[in-house]
């Protein structure tokens, strides 16, 4: 949990969030909040998601499986699918 913590900070200084400001736009406590930058507690994969949507990051840099800081797969409305007759 120790990537997490440290990549939420420096992903929420870097977008510019107060860890209010953040908070609210995941709608959770604001202690709440400041226990997931401490490492106190892990966030549900419901905020999870939504902080990565936030602060326009992905999942697996917050977690630390991934040093890029963007997804690197491309968005569903790119992806061309060729169908077999």
């Amino acid at each position: 949990m120790l990537m997490l913590n440290t990549r939420l900070r420096e992903a929420r200084m870097d977008k510019g969030f107060t860890q209010q400001a953040l908070s609210e736009e995941v709608d959770v406590a604001l202690r709440t909040y400041q226990c997931y930058e401490q490492g106190r507690i892990a966030p549900s994969l419901e905020v999870l998601i939504k902080l990565a949507n936030a602060l326009d990051i992905s999942i697996d840099y917050l977690v630390g499986r991934d040093d890029f800081i963007q997804s690197q797969t491309k968005p569903d409305n790119e992806i061309k699918l060729k169908c077999v007759k």
